[in-house]
């Protein structure tokens, strides 16, 4: 009830006004903190020497961000744009066999930038999890998958592997793990696809051409083994009306999105600033609500950057993958909360709705969760903040149905059914704002640590009880009740469509 409930626009209004308002004073008290503490000396490693003729130096505290735009840069624009070419001609001259091609491309480049033994720990895990694949027992395929991935993410295997690896530079930790977990990933995908299968099993051909597709190989995302075997076996490649343009517009946008964090970090020290403890806890409870949101929404703003750029070029290849994760500020529901929508996906469809079906009953859907969140645990690592937040994000999930089959109970329904829409809707938005800090305090321990996560906790709940609270539970309410807005539109939006599609 209340989805499609419209309010009357001053209040929508108002809504937009206090929200503006929260943000600049909370961004206000940011720049003056990054500003103050730019030479302080426990922020000398953070924080690097910058744009000198705007006297300001730049937030470095993010290694991946670094490295993709210093020590990475060259090798992604050269491996992807020769893929780009590469995939070009294969797509004019031999499309039947471009899948074919486009393993070839993978494999050398991953052959030349991490040497042959560590190309034959790929392929000797593929070979693995092919041959369980051929038992076609899903069971022996998650028990052989999820063994082959601990044996990257649980010590001491992993040093083990990564030991047989020559040389040494920069990325090769780095490019190491990111292209053993996604291969485990991706040959579980195929090893439980083939066990579906009706008659007979894919071939090991299949699996490669999946696995060394270059620009998911080493950082994702993991689109599911049936998807891109349907759309690479396509022979007749046809773009959509205008797609080429929105590839254009995606690409600019991106470029726009690093431009805008490069500068970002040179005004707004949010990742240097919480590994300061004393100096954080002097900040107000403004500053620091904004820093905590902060640090998701860069998050986010980095997780949509790099899948957008991946994605772009598989958009060129003719390939649908997943699309960038959803952005924290249009959030407030645990059950879309994700940085990576292709784990996403691939969890949603061979755990979490495999074992909790329609998400309806409370036992399979802790089971489902929890099942959920033990292989996510793995995915990560596991280790102390990975287990905390692991905890927390399936408590949030699992009290959102509680929640709900609570205020569906018979007295609560029949009094919602005699309010109107509209006050329904501020009434789940309330409970929203709730939600939506919930979800902030809870990823937070990934993102920055537990210090800082209790930190921001102790004093937005309990030192800034009852007038921070309060009024950052309104602010929220009020930015919650816009994304309801947003949701509305779409929803009309949609409903428009599929008429007009019926009575075509």
């Amino acid at each position: 009830m209340g989805v499609k409930a419209m309010l009357p626009s001053y209040e929508l209004g108002f809504y937009a006004l206090v929200v503006t308002c929260a943000v600049l004073y909370s961004g206000s008290g940011i720049f003056e903190a990054s500003r103050d503490s730019m030479n302080r000396k426990a922020f000398r490693d953070g924080i690097k020497p910058g744009w000198h003729y705007f006297g300001r130096k730049m937030d470095v505290a993010d290694f991946e961000w670094v490295m993709w735009f210093t020590s990475f840069r060259n090798i992604i624009i050269f491996a992807l744009s020769g893929h780009v070419l590469f995939g070009k001609i294969c797509s004019m001259t031999v499309p039947q066999h471009r899948a074919v091609m486009y393993m070839i491309y993978g494999v050398l480049a991953v052959l030349g930038s991490m040497g042959l033994v560590y190309l034959m720990i790929i392929l000797s895990h593929c070979l693995l999890l092919y041959s369980v694949a051929l038992a076609k027992q899903k069971w022996l395929c998650y028990v052989a998958g999820l063994c082959c991935l601990a044996s990257f993410k649980m010590e001491p295997f992993g040093s083990w592997q990564s030991g047989f690896v020559t040389g040494a530079f920069d990325l090769q930790d780095v490019l190491f793990y990111g292209g053993c977990t996604f291969t485990i990933m991706r040959c579980m995908s195929f090893a439980l696809e083939s066990s579906e299968k009706e008659e007979g099993i894919y071939s090991i051909f299949d699996l490669l051409k999946y696995n060394f597709y270059l620009p998911f190989f080493f950082f994702g995302p993991v689109m599911t083994f049936d998807q891109f075997h349907a759309q690479v076996s396509t022979r007749e490649l046809r773009r959509k009306d205008d797609e080429m343009r929105s590839i254009r517009v995606n690409a600019l946008l991106h470029v726009g999105a690093i431009v805008a964090v490069d500068i970002f970090f040179h005004f707004f020290y949010i990742l240097t600033l919480p590994s300061d403890l004393k100096f954080v806890n002097r900040l107000s409870d403004w500053s620091l609500a904004g820093l905590a949101y902060s640090n998701l929404v860069y998050d986010w703003v980095k997780a949509a950057v790099m899948f957008g750029v991946i994605n772009t070029i598989a958009r060129l290849d003719h390939l649908d993958p997943p699309q960038p994760p959803k952005c924290i500020t249009m959030l407030y529901i645990f059950a879309e909360t994700h940085f990576d929508r292709g784990i996403n996906d691939w969890l949603c469809k061979y755990v979490y709705d495999h074992i909790g079906e329609n998400h309806d009953n409370i036992l399979k859907e802790l089971v489902a969760s929890t099942t959920t969140f033990a292989v996510t645990t793995l995915w990560l690592g596991p280790c102390q903040v990975v287990y905390i937040w692991s905890l927390v994000n399936c408590f949030g999930l699992n009290f959102e149905l509680w929640v709900q089959k609570f205020f569906q109970l018979g007295p609560f329904a029949k009094l919602e059914a005699k309010l109107s829409g509209a006050m329904s809707r501020r009434i789940r938005a309330a409970f929203g704002a709730v939600n939506f800090w919930a979800i902030v305090l809870y990823n937070i321990l990934a993102l920055n640590s537990l210090e800082f996560a209790l930190l921001v906790t102790k004093r937005l709940l309990v030192m800034g009880f009852p007038v921070s609270t309060l009024s950052i539970w309104f602010i929220t309410y009020c930015g919650v009740q816009l994304i309801k807005e947003r949701e509305r539109i779409l929803a009309i939006e949609e409903e428009e469509k599929g008429d007009k599609a019926k009575v075509e």
